[in-house]
């Protein structure tokens, strides 16, 4: 079996709990049917499997939105707090490697692509926020531009006092409340 598949038994589990999840949080999905969803996945098992890497590292991923030009659904990490299985990492690999000391176990950016997911952007972060208060306790990486990760940094978003802020740092740091948030399109 190919690393990327999941046994029948685990796919099954992972569609239930998506499924329940989605109806449970309409809101976020209005108008979206869940069968069009399910067909998508069952076609698309190396996108399951990112799914349950989403899910089994705290993401609690849900259909966010349809992309018509694409045909695809759109799946965002939506845990009311940054995902627990990817706190206290630092931006990206070169910030890894940069770490002389006291190294954190893993980079935001690795993580994601090995997940065969996305960092959320800024933007794309504001969106989810419009659909409830998230990481107000915690906060994530969101993909950097260029010109400031070329200097040395990289951004972050949270939500406190009912808005949401956009900070930098150095992208070598980390902390126990900072991981990252991820998206999907199936």
């Amino acid at each position: 079996m190919n690393d990327k598949q999941l046994s029948v038994q685990i796919q099954e589990e992972l569609l239930s709990t998506l499924k329940a999840r989605f109806e449970k949080n309409m809101n976020r999905h209005k108008g979206i049917d869940w069968n069009n969803i399910q067909e998508k996945l069952k076609a698309n098992t190396e996108k399951l499997w990112s799914l349950n890497e989403m899910e089994t590292s705290g993401g609690e991923p849900d259909v966010v939105g349809y992309n018509d030009k694409t045909g695809e659904y759109i799946f965002y990490d939506c845990s009311a707090e940054s995902p627990k299985g990817r706190r206290s990492f630092c931006y990206d690999r070169a910030a890894l490697d940069s770490r002389k000391e006291y190294k954190p176990e893993n980079n935001a950016v690795g993580a994601a692509a090995a997940m065969g997911i996305n960092l959320l952007t800024e933007g794309q972060y504001r969106g989810l926020q419009q659909l409830g208060n998230f990481d107000t306790k915690t906060s994530s990486w969101v993909l950097t531009p260029a010109d400031i990760r070329d200097l040395g940094g990289a951004l972050f978003c949270d939500r406190r006092y009912n808005n949401v802020f956009l900070y930098h740092n150095g992208a070598e740091s980390y902390y126990a409340a900072r991981g990252f948030r991820g998206c999907l399109s199936v």
